[in-house]
């Protein structure tokens, strides 16, 4: 490594009001400046930490970035303020070929920029290092919740859900699990309406979003069923009301093999054409969905829509659905109805699967959406302190290497390493696909 002094940038993050996390807490930047490197943060009116604390942690606020060494943040930052050559260390959402990031990496290329992606950041075994995986997982669950109660309410059917607010309305992680304990409380001492019994919250994969969202169904009083139970547990008549069933949808409950063959999970990895999607035995059985699992176009649909119109006209179980919460928001990706990113602030619509329309708000015919696209901002300081502890291990060696030689630089770690998609403005072997998405 150089003896130099690095100089590390923090942008300030403005894609909306909502986005208020930060890549490195000022704990983290007083550790950096103590171990000899020098910081410099831009200025933030909604930043969950405030300028005042960044500057206590020893760095310098100011406006232009031009003369760092790299740049952290957290969102994609705009083409325009990339600069000749610069460092840049962010959430790209660029390694499925986005095609709305397309310009962005174009520009970088053009500019001979190096692009370390926090989503490639992974161990030997592929596993995500660094991550807001379990605070999406943590705040979709709730919302999710809340916008299930919603639906209910509009129907005329009052719950103990009633209760819940969504994340961001809460101080912080230790308010909202005592929000949602005390909701759990309820169902176990009131139970739930005779109505909605079996009342089963299915959740789909079993990565960090999954976790989160178990994490808050742990906080209800629950009962693990097997997707092979569902339909025995819907079918019966004296299905207990003091609890919440939960299901968690592997690869194998959620695909079959074309062919008629044992599914196999290697298999259906390498050759995901070959399957078809089988969520829809299980969705007349369900209460509510949510989704967290990584998708691409490759892999069947977990919810398409046409299996909703379908499960719409059935007349058992067609109106048991209630709510479908996708944390991993792909438009028009694993839940066919996520037609669009919604907000914090209005964070779900009803989509009608029989006329194929979408009613903002809980009222109208079909079935409640919660798809915001930006869930761990509703627990900034929690969501960063957690992702800039992941960081930190790798953030000096970040900072001291040289973006400067015709290869990557070998003093990052191997994590790092895997996450260079560009260097110096060229794709980086395990990135040669996007260029295929480039144009």
């Amino acid at each position: 490594m150089s003896d130099r002094k690095p100089v590390v940038g923090i942008r300030r993050e403005d894609k909306h009001q909502w986005e208020r996390r930060v890549p490195l807490t000022p704990a983290v930047v007083a550790e950096l400046v103590a171990r000899g490197l020098e910081v410099v943060v831009q200025p933030s009116e909604i930043r969950v930490f405030d300028d005042a604390a960044y500057r206590e942690a020893g760095a310098r606020v100011d406006e232009d970035l031009r003369g760092c060494d790299v740049v952290f943040a957290v969102k994609e930052i705009p083409s325009s303020l990339f600069t000749e050559g610069g460092a840049y260390v962010f959430f790209s959402h660029t390694i499925k070929g986005q095609a709305h990031n397309m310009p962005m990496l174009r520009r970088l290329m053009e500019l001979g920029c190096t692009l370390v992606d926090y989503e490639r950041i992974v161990d030997e075994r592929n596993r995500r290092l660094v991550f807001f995986g379990r605070h999406a997982g943590l705040a979709g669950m709730v919302d999710t919740l809340w916008a299930t109660a919603q639906r209910l309410r509009a129907l005329g059917i009052a719950s103990p859900f009633d209760e819940l607010r969504l994340t961001h309305e809460h101080a912080d992680l230790d308010e909202v699990r005592h929000a949602v304990a005390a909701v759990g409380e309820r169902i176990r001492s009131e139970g739930l309406p005779p109505s909605l019994a079996p009342f089963v919250v299915g959740v789909t994969g079993y990565g960090n979003v999954s976790r989160g969202a178990q994490e808050i169904l742990a906080m209800l009083p629950v009962e693990e069923v097997a997707p092979a139970d569902l339909p025995a547990l819907s079918a019966r008549a004296d299905a207990p009301r003091d609890r919440v069933h939960t299901v968690t949808f592997r690869e194998e409950h959620m695909a079959e093999r074309i062919d008629g063959d044992a599914f196999e999970l290697q298999r259906y990895y390498d050759h995901p054409e070959e399957h078809r999607g089988t969520m829809e035995s299980h969705l007349p059985h369900l209460s509510v969905l949510v989704n967290g699992i990584f998708w691409t176009p490759a892999y069947p649909r977990v919810v398409a829509k046409d299996s909703l119109r379908r499960l719409a006209q059935q007349e058992q179980g067609g109106d048991r659905l209630i709510a479908i919460g996708d944390i991993g928001c792909d438009i028009d990706g694993a839940v066919e109805m996520t037609v669009k990113a919604t907000s914090p602030g209005s964070p779900i619509y009803v989509y009608d699967p029989v006329a194929d329309t979408v009613t903002d708000g809980a009222r109208g015919p079909g079935v409640a959406m919660m798809t915001t696209d930006c869930l761990p901002c509703e627990l900034s300081k929690d969501a960063s302190e957690h992702f800039t502890a992941a960081l930190a291990p790798f953030a000096e060696a970040i900072a001291r290497a040289s973006y400067s030689g015709p290869t990557v630089d070998e003093s990052l770690p191997e994590p790092i390493r895997r996450a260079v998609i560009l260097w110096r403005g060229e794709l980086t072997p395990a990135y040669e696909h996007l260029r295929r998405h480039l144009g």
